[in-house]
């Protein structure tokens, strides 16, 4: 079969590129770099991606709300930390029509501003809390780096979470549970991925603190998927988000977010796929089997029936499938679907027919193999399940292998991937390893502390308080 011009292993970022435009995802020729067209593929992919985060927020109690994409000056420069962090990012709109307005609005960058002076007003008394909502919503930041889809955009398509609550205990079992939804949610992506504690200079504008989610790219490089923050009552003062307390005084909410993006499509594509395209988890392919009729003369109503038969009894049992009856030979079909990722290939020819089976193809591994058209269903769902397992073994192997822990500078210039140094908490040592790494801190491993073991930081040469993860990032 064909595979692709670059190839990943050689040219990761060429390779990316030119999957995204071979796989119909997305078109990047729209006239504003950054804000690129999404086609249908890439649309159905990112929307089966949407249908699992909402599954997730409704297990958890949610509620989806929709706000306005426009925010007024006057609320973004409530918290100023978030306007020092976002300042620089934000669209503003400075006219209506022909006439200038009196006060300047902003694209949100991202919506706390937006859904902040409402929540003051929705909330009154402990009893309307906790308060736990979320949307999915296209957010704006002007990106002066190099814009690559999916991964680094202009227009963004942002699912955000936003919670309020009593107080700051209650609002870090919210973040437990934050942690627990990511859990279930990249499982079934296939994607291994760390969490990290941001550190002080690099959290989230305004935040108490800030956990990142980054995967490892087969490039070496880390991508952030999303975040969870803590706020505390940061937010809430500014923004006058309080609650009576049932003896009668009044206090100010804590706050969490939890913030993914497509950045999500763009770890599926790198981390999955291979020279000959994407390879989708059965769980969002757009397209889970499709069905290759292999004609002969004067057999092919036949062969059609049969294809046509199994594609009902599939889709008969929440399995997304189609009948390619598009007149190009089978190889022809066989390069298009195996671009876009769909997990299982099935062929059906009049010899099928009379061994009353179909030939099974996975995605992959290639692996070919019949199966009797009575077991067909358990069998593909069976199958499903060992190509998810494999594709999370692959991409875990691939994060294992690439997360370093050494002692010293030098030992870390030797490696690729996460490299964890000693850290004695000093933001300049750390800052001064990036410069030396060429790479960027992620922050600290949130449940591995020094275990009482005594180490120094390689900088300064005093003693460590925890470990700091660097990294090459996108």
């Amino acid at each position: 079969m064909p595979e692709t011009k670059y190839k990943k292993t050689e040219d990761f970022n060429e390779w990316y590129n030119e999957i995204v435009e071979l796989a119909d995802l997305c078109d990047k020729r729209y006239p504003i770099k950054g804000m690129n067209v999404w086609r249908p593929h890439g649309w159905k992919l990112m929307n089966h991606i949407d249908k699992l985060i909402r599954y997730e927020m409704e297990k958890t109690n949610h509620q989806e709300v929709n706000f306005p994409l426009l925010i007024p000056e006057s609320l973004f420069k409530k918290e100023e930390e978030h306007i020092e962090g976002f300042g620089s990012e934000v669209y503003w709109i400075t006219h209506a029509g022909i006439n200038e307005l009196e006060e300047r609005w902003l694209l949100r960058p991202t919506s706390e501003t937006a859904m902040y002076p409402i929540f003051s007003l929705w909330i009154r008394s402990h009893a309307d809390l906790p308060l736990k909502t979320y949307q999915i919503v296209n957010t704006f930041r002007y990106e002066t780096k190099q814009t690559r889809a999916f991964i680094r955009v202009r227009e963004i398509h942002f699912f955000e979470a936003h919670t309020c609550h009593t107080d700051f205990e209650d609002a870090e079992r919210q973040i437990e549970e934050d942690k627990g939804i990511a859990e279930r949610l990249f499982k079934k992506l296939c994607l291994p991925y760390i969490f990290s504690k941001r550190p002080e200079w690099d959290k989230f504008a305004g935040a108490h603190y800030t956990i990142s989610i980054d995967v490892l790219m087969p490039s070496g490089r880390t991508l952030q998927l999303g975040s969870i923050h803590q706020y505390r009552d940061n937010f809430s003062k500014p923004y006058e988000i309080s609650y009576e307390t049932e003896d009668g005084k009044h206090t100010f909410c804590h706050q969490t977010t939890y913030g993914m993006s497509e950045r999500i499509l763009g770890a599926l594509i790198g981390i999955h796929g291979d020279n000959k395209g994407l390879i989708m988890p059965p769980e969002v392919a757009p397209l889970q089997v499709v069905i290759i009729p292999i004609i002969f003369k004067g057999k092919e109503k036949k062969v059609i029936d049969a294809c046509d038969k199994l594609c009902k009894k599939l889709i008969d049992n929440n399995i997304r499938a189609e009948v390619d009856k598009r007149e190009i030979t089978p190889g022809n079909k066989y390069y298009d679907w195996e671009l876009k990722g769909v997990p299982i290939r099935i062929e059906i020819g009049p010899r099928d027919i009379e061994k009353k089976q179909i030939m099974l193809v996975r995605r992959d591994t290639g692996d070919k193999k019949p199966v009797l058209q009575d077991s067909s269903v358990q069998t593909i769902k069976d199958e499903f399940i060992k190509i998810s397992d494999n594709l999370y073994t692959k991409a875990k192997k691939l994060l294992d292998e690439n997360i370093h822990r050494v002692n010293t500078i030098d030992e870390a210039k030797d490696k690729k991937g996460i490299i964890e140094l000693p850290w004695c908490n000093n933001e300049k040592c750390a800052l001064e390893i990036e410069n030396v790494l060429d790479g960027n801190t992620l922050g600290e491993p949130i449940t591995d502390n020094m275990k009482n073991k005594k180490y120094t930081c390689p900088l300064c040469g005093k003693t460590a308080v925890t470990w700091m993860r660097y990294a090459k990032t996108y």
